[in-house]
């Protein structure tokens, strides 16, 4: 809904309903139950199309408190009723400021107002009757559409407090859909951006690739810097990004061709846009090394205390990461039949600025390789001379 009434096109549809996991799950036999903090029903179809599907919930801190959270709830609505947003966006008591505000688990079921209040912006609390026809606007979603600006529902300290990674999602929207940033809210992204560090490090690192990868990397990595996010999440690159000028822009540089190849429809691979984020300070670290397999491994062992790179990925951004030099010198034929040539390829035509790179194409594929070699079996079966 917040797609298209910005006039953007929605890259999918979430459905939500009354009916709970369970039920869903014995409505559609294609369907499977995901997630164990925020359970949802995936529906299957043909072609790899999902329908994701949530249960309508309710905040799960106040499910002990039922006067304090219809208390809450009734001066939310009397506020949007008297369209008094700015009253909408503090509703909701004040918690105590040393408190672990963390959701570990939001399964606590609820009704359509109730799930429209605990979301995380107003953008996102919008839902679409589809047999009416009609918005439904709980939270002054709409309100915020029109002035094109992310606001938290409720106090923005204690949104970011539960979710540290709503920080993450707050530069995201503002980047890709080009939406400025209420005072407020901006604010307590700063204060609370420490609150990343008790994030889930997988989610931190599912967040930052989609960052990179919703055609306006540029912006959100620089969004992420200016904050001091990125010192949190990624500080080997916020340091390379304060202390080398040049650096930096070769890193902007990248981020620019990647916009530009996800916006041509030609998305890099996951490993290629860790590569091309990280690339300036690998190459730092490695740099005079005397063993630099070691040091890339010391480097990524650094990342890895804040985000969750996965053993293959790591794998494939030090084989393309390292193939650059030859590339640089015009000896790229000797890695044609590699497995990650293609994506060394594109890696070097986003530090070219997304120029297509003069090297040689890549080889067919054949099961004469294994790994990009030919396996040491096949070689010595092939040294043999015939008998």
């Amino acid at each position: 809904m917040r797609d298209l009434l910005l006039g953007k096109k929605p890259k999918d549809f979430d459905v939500t309903t009354s009916a709970r996991p369970h039920e869903v799950k014995a409505a559609f036999r294609n369907c499977r139950i995901i997630g164990r903090r925020f359970r949802l029903a995936h529906i299957l179809f043909g072609g790899g199309k999902v329908i994701e599907t949530a249960t309508f919930r309710r905040d799960p801190t106040a499910a002990g408190d039922e006067d304090t959270f219809l208390a809450d709830t009734q001066e939310a609505r009397a506020a949007l009723d008297a369209g008094d947003f700015a009253s909408r966006a503090s509703a909701g008591k004040p918690r105590d400021e040393d408190a672990d505000l963390l959701i570990r688990n939001d399964n606590v079921w609820g009704d359509p107002h109730e799930d429209a209040l605990r979301r995380d912006f107003t953008i996102n609390g919008l839902f679409y009757d589809v047999e009416r026809g009609e918005v439904i606007d709980y939270v002054g979603g709409l309100h915020d559409v029109e002035r094109r600006a992310i606001n938290t529902i409720g106090l923005p300290d204690v949104r970011f407090r539960e979710d540290p990674v709503r920080i993450l999602r707050a530069i995201k929207f503002s980047a890709r859909l080009d939406l400025g940033i209420d005072p407020e809210v901006y604010d307590a992204m700063v204060a609370q951006r420490e609150e990343l560090r008790k994030a889930a490090r997988p989610r931190l690192f599912e967040e930052i690739l989609r960052l990179l990868r919703g055609g306006a990397a540029h912006r959100s990595i620089w969004l992420a810097w200016e904050l001091g996010v990125l010192s949190v999440v990624l500080p080997e690159l916020a340091v390379s990004l304060d202390d080398d000028a040049a650096r930096s822009f070769s890193v902007w540089g990248r981020l620019d061709a990647i916009d530009a190849s996800v916006k041509a429809g030609r998305p890099p691979a996951d490993a290629v846009l860790m590569a091309a984020l990280l690339l300036g300070p690998i190459e730092e670290a490695i740099d005079g090394a005397s063993d630099p397999a070691d040091a890339y491994e010391d480097f990524l062992r650094d990342v890895g205390e804040s985000l969750e790179i996965p053993r293959r990925m790591k794998d494939q951004m030090r084989a393309i990461i390292g193939s650059q030099r030859r590339l640089r010198g015009g000896r790229g034929a000797s890695l044609v039949r590699r497995p990650f040539y293609a994506d060394a390829v594109q890696l070097y035509e986003l530090c070219s600025g997304g120029r297509p790179a003069r090297v040689p194409p890549p080889a067919p594929s054949s099961d004469e390789f294994e790994g990009g070699a030919l396996s040491a079996a096949r070689r010595r079966r092939r040294r043999r001379p015939r008998e």
